[in-house]
């Protein structure tokens, strides 16, 4: 097993640094994009249905410094969402990517993609800080490529603004990291934390370090990069981004806060009230932009900012209910996000259209698409039987318990952004199907079935798995020990 562990994410890695060099067809490279997605994701499924806790240590760096890796409960949890998520995307993408400016750099964008990949794997498995950081700025600089795919000028300052945002965060999550380090036990994460002493500058090293590692997550002040990078990037990249990538900056600080220091010494302390109104303000914030925003990839950008801090808002509670929202809510935006932003890639892909004022009578000539986007929008909204009303439930069920300003505070969030949420997502598919009297016919069509079942699965699995939420919940309840 402790192969397997290593092999899961290093195979992605060599596969996508090698497929430069063959440089195949594009025939060819579909498949070993895909299997090589396939591959991850099996590898992720036999490790989490192994059980136990697999673990190895693969470098030693220095007395108590290694890189080592584990497969426990959250590893699992994390590491089959991501490459799944790869393994659809790897179906969409390579119809998207010969389209997109004659399928230029093609090559490129795939090798950062399955590098991309491996580099989440690691970050999921990783054992200890030291491993976690690693992985975590590796996986910054193989999918800023992602971003400047077209090579145009915006790219190019788009890529570049995604950089600079993350390895600030990432600095910001390194100074923590060193000053947690000092007060923790030597050797790999443990559930309920490894904390030896509380020292008197530890509460601000936590915070640094979430703020830190919330910069991918998108959490104010560090959420500037999300709305610049989404509308340049092509629409896989930024399903992966929006749904998948920014989760790293989640599991990150899942890592620092319920891993190593431990719930607990910082319960009582001004960095749990400060990181909850940060949240709740990036909610509102993030939900009130998207409202504002006529182009739809950029609303679906500033979207992921107001979501990713729901999940945010549950761990702030430190409670075991805001923990398993958060987590039901990691699980129900990677699926409906992805599924919006592929949505959102096969409209421009057939239309070219970018603007929501152009989508009048898009229901018509795209049902297919236009339907998930549908199934996927009302999930986020938090519309019953799907996942996201069940998250969301949780979310607001934990502030409720959490007691004091929380139990008005995450309610009330909650209740706000899903209006929002509403307002900015229910307007596309209504005028959609109903179009108004007079607007514009178009002539085209579905897009190919490369680019729709991925979509559809996606949407798909947003009402399945929310009408199993509450066995996910149970899943969940055993990731994050208080």
């Amino acid at each position: 097993m402790q192969f397997l562990l290593l092999f899961s994410f290093a195979f992605p890695v060599v596969s996508g640094a090698l497929l430069p060099l063959f440089k195949p067809k594009p025939a060819v490279r579909r498949v070993w994009v895909t299997l090589t997605s396939a591959f991850a994701f099996a590898a992720s499924l036999v490790i989490a249905f192994a059980g136990g806790d697999a673990s190895t240590s693969a470098l030693s760096l220095a007395p108590g410094l290694s890189i080592s890796y584990s497969a426990d409960t959250a590893a699992s949890v994390f590491s089959v969402l991501f490459s799944f998520a790869f393994l659809i995307v790897s179906i969409y993408a390579p119809t998207y990517i010969a389209h997109e400016h004659g399928g230029a750099h093609g090559d490129r964008f795939f090798a950062f993609f399955l590098i991309t990949l491996g580099a989440l794997l690691s970050l999921s498995f990783s054992a200890n800080l030291v491993t976690l950081y690693l992985s975590f700025e590796i996986t910054t600089l193989a999918s800023m490529p992602l971003v400047l795919q077209s090579g145009e000028p915006e790219a190019v300052a788009a890529a570049l603004k995604y950089l600079f945002y993350s390895v600030a965060g990432a600095l910001l999550g390194l100074f923590g990291i060193i000053f947690i380090h000092s007060y923790t036990a030597a050797g790999a994460f443990a559930p309920g934390g490894t904390l030896t002493e509380a020292g008197p500058y530890l509460p601000l090293a936590v915070f640094l370090t979430i703020v830190g590692f919330g910069t991918k997550a998108g959490m104010y002040p560090m959420h500037g990069w999300l709305p610049t990078a989404h509308p340049v990037a092509p629409a896989p990249a930024s399903a992966l981004l929006s749904g998948i990538i920014a989760k790293a900056g989640v599991l990150a600080v899942i890592r620092v806060v319920f891993y190593t220091v431990g719930a607990d010494a910082i319960r009582s302390t001004w960095v749990t009230p400060v990181w909850e109104a940060l949240a709740a303000l990036t909610v509102v914030m993030g939900s009130m932009m998207a409202y504002r925003e006529k182009i739809l990839k950029k609303r679906l950008a500033y979207s992921t900012v107001s979501n990713i801090s729901y999940i945010m808002l549950g761990l702030s509670t430190l409670t075991a209910t805001g923990s398993v929202g958060a987590l039901l809510h990691v699980f129900a935006h990677a699926l409906a996000k992805n599924a919006l932003f592929l949505a959102a890639g096969s409209i421009i892909f057939m239309t070219g259209k970018t603007s929501v004022d152009e989508l009048h009578g898009i229901g018509k000539k795209m049902p297919v698409t236009l339907g998930a986007f549908t199934v996927a929008s009302l999930s986020l909204i938090g519309i019953p039987p799907l996942l996201g009303f069940t998250s969301k439930w949780y979310l607001c069920t934990a502030g409720i318990e959490a007691g004091g300003v929380s139990a008005v505070l995450v309610p009330a969030v909650l209740i706000i952004s899903a209006l929002l949420t509403a307002g900015y997502l229910l307007p596309i598919m209504i005028n959609g199907y109903f179009p108004a009297e007079g607007a514009p016919s178009y002539k085209y069509e579905e897009a190919p079935a490369s680019m729709t079942v991925p979509t559809v699965i996606l949407a798909a699995l947003s009402l399945i798995l929310g009408l199993f939420g509450d066995r996910l919940a149970v899943l969940f309840a055993s990731v994050i020990t208080l």
